[in-house]
């Protein structure tokens, strides 16, 4: 997964693969293992190349801001990311960031939902990863289910 970060008004390219139970990242010709050990409540205990670091997250589904040791970087998805709706009839397809499970999904085809209201919540690697509605509106679809399997970037729910 191609992603993008700035830091001090710059913005760089940092490729994330999965490799087992951890990640190998790549900026330029500097690769880094990382292993998240913990997560919950928008802190990560990672493990880099074998240092135990502690990483606070923030998001509004866009960005992610990630302070680590006091240093803030925003993340934002490569331009890889897909775009769903056109013209007028805009709706928003939501796709699961990572390989994982639908632990629950906590509305139904048909329903008003709010911006930010929890639509589903996943599992991955020993995280829980909510997914948020990105506006008001209804719930057009839900294409998949309790208990499923998922892939990366598979499309999850479409809000309208």
């Amino acid at each position: 997964m191609k992603t993008n970060f700035e830091h001090n008004s710059k913005t760089y390219s940092i490729d994330i693969v999965p490799s087992g139970k951890s990640h190998r990242a790549t900026m330029g010709d500097k690769t880094v293992n990382v292993e998240i050990l913990r997560a919950e409540n928008g802190k990560l205990d990672l493990l880099i190349d074998g240092e135990r670091v502690t990483a606070y997250v923030s998001s509004d589904n866009a960005k992610r801001w990630v302070t680590i040791n006091g240093r803030t970087f925003v993340l934002t998805k490569s331009s890889g990311a897909k775009r769903r709706g056109a013209g007028g009839d805009q709706a928003s397809g939501l796709a699961a960031p990572m390989p994982g499970l639908v632990r629950s999904v906590n509305v139904a085809e048909g329903e008003s939902v709010t911006k930010g209201q929890t639509l589903m919540v996943l599992e991955a690697m020993k995280m829980e990863i909510r997914i948020h509605a990105p506006m008001d509106g209804v719930v057009k679809k839900l294409l998949v289910k309790q208990g499923q399997t998922v892939e990366r970037e598979q499309a999850l729910i479409t809000v309208k």
